[in-house]
């Protein structure tokens, strides 16, 4: 572990703190240490939960199993395929996205790195328009495609509508052989993929059932298209233990994680219930993207865990930097008091990129000469954080010192302990999403499953009822 430690995130949350933004929208240490005082059983019962034989997302990262199932079969399909597509929605492909983004090169599918390391183009198929689906099928070829369908219930409607339309060409191309251009991830016993995979002989890995969708990065949900695009799975789990180390302790002041969710906690119980993650690194943008499924389903519920209507959950946004410097920081900067901020900053990024010091430069210019790109990013969020801190908004910085499997499987890590901690902060469960259910159930009667016969008229009733207002 000594020697990982400069590869360590660290979280400075120095400008949330009242020395810096003042006590109307600062935290002082009283506030924080009233919490560290009382999570002995919180700690504890994380604790069991690691120890406990069942796999949930808290022992995943020691699950060097499951990673190795996973690179056998990617040794086997190796320079077999040309295409690789993703088909999946919401935490079946949130993560897989962002791990793809971040450790991958930034133009893929065209780099020629990609051609010498065999590896496929990759499309993830994250949404149901028709246009993008149709796309993918123009610009892949069927003869030379492996095609992932993930989905952990085996039935969400997007994803096996996707799965069908793609089924039906694998067919009609390879005939008995299209079975050997799917692989499946889903429940380990039950669901359609799951049934199909026994009857096919379609190789399929299972989701752990302790696993919920939105935490499930580091089972083959997130580590098979990745290991697929040659990114090193076992540093990735590597370093989610060496975050997950960091975080059983039960100091608040040492755990990162901890500490992440109690100044959200707090900041919320202020109004500030709007959380903008902006990242300055194009590699960490999509993380937010998975952040934001995580903090949301999470955290957004109508009731605690006594079943009082509490209608609770902070609202996470993304941002970009420096992109949105120039379209979202004059709001976040003089609008409402109903933010915090939290940055994603890479203190070392793969390139260096020099900017021109050549003696034409004009005057308007010649103050970038000589520096980097770097330089100017760096510069940039400073400038915006300082800015943000002056008008007293609260912000934080989780600081990468390079991106690298290590580094994202600790920001990972990180931050599904903080969902859960924040879930016992806000008294509600962090592992159910009802709301989301309520909305496939009025899905499956829309498009006529079987069995949902009540429940579609019903919903046509209401909708005939319905007062209707267009322009």
């Amino acid at each position: 572990m000594k020697g990982k430690n400069a590869f360590r995130l660290r979280l400075d949350y120095s400008n949330m703190m009242a020395e810096n933004i003042g006590s109307k929208h600062g935290i002082d240490r009283k506030q924080i240490q009233k919490i560290a005082d009382s999570i002995d059983p919180i700690h504890q019962e994380f604790l069991h939960h690691r120890q406990s034989d069942e796999v949930s997302f808290w022992n995943l990262p020691s699950q060097k199993k499951m990673a190795e199932e996973v690179l056998n079969y990617v040794r086997k399909v190796r320079g077999k395929f040309d295409h690789y597509v993703h088909i999946g929605i919401g935490g079946s492909a949130l993560g897989a996205i962002a791990l793809h983004t971040a450790l991958q090169h930034p133009l893929y599918n065209l780099s020629p790195q990609r051609r010498q390391q065999r590896l496929p183009q990759v499309f993830f198929l994250d949404n149901i328009d028709p246009d993008t689906i149709k796309a993918v099928l123009n610009v892949i070829d069927i003869d030379k495609t492996l095609f992932n369908v993930v989905t952990k219930s085996g039935s969400t409607a997007e994803t096996l509508a996707t799965f069908l339309v793609f089924l039906q060409y694998l067919k009609d191309r390879l005939g008995s052989n299209y079975h050997n251009h799917l692989v499946f991830v889903t429940d380990p016993a039950k669901g359609f993929l799951r049934q199909l995979a026994s009857a096919e002989g379609i190789t399929a890995f299972a989701i752990p059932p302790g696993v919920g969708g939105r935490f499930s990065v580091l089972t083959p949900v997130g580590l098979l298209p990745a290991a697929i695009a040659g990114i090193d799975i076992l540093e990735l789990l590597h370093g989610a233990s060496f975050m997950d180390e960091l975080c059983q302790q039960e100091s608040i002041w040492k755990n990162p994680a901890y500490l992440f969710a109690v100044l959200n906690y707090l900041n919320y119980q202020r109004d500030k219930k709007i959380v903008v993650m902006m990242p300055y690194s194009d590699r960490l943008y999509r993380l937010a993207d998975w952040f934001r499924q995580l903090w949301a389903e999470s955290l957004g519920k109508k009731l605690d865990l006594q079943g009082r209507q509490v209608f609770v959950g902070p609202t996470p946004v993304k941002a970009l930097g420096t992109t949105d410097q120039h379209s979202q920081v004059q709001l976040y900067v003089e609008g409402p008091f109903d933010k915090i901020f939290v940055f994603l900053e890479v203190e070392q990024f793969e390139t260096v990129l020099p900017i021109n010091s050549g003696q034409a430069l004009e005057k308007a210019t010649r103050y970038l000469g000589g520096h980097t790109i770097n330089e100017l990013i760096a510069a940039e969020k400073r400038a915006t954080e300082l800015a943000l801190t002056r008008n007293q908004r609260p912000n934080c910085t989780i600081k990468f010192p390079l991106v690298s499997a290590f580094t994202i499987g600790q920001i990972f890590q990180m931050l599904e302990i903080a969902t859960a901690f924040a879930g016992k902060l806000f008294e509600i469960n962090p592992f159910d999403q009802p709301g989301v259910e309520e909305g496939k159930i009025v899905t499956y009667a829309l498009m006529g499953r079987e069995g949902y016969e009540d429940k579609r008229l019903e919903v046509m009733d209401e909708l005939q009822k319905r007062v209707v207002y267009e322009v």
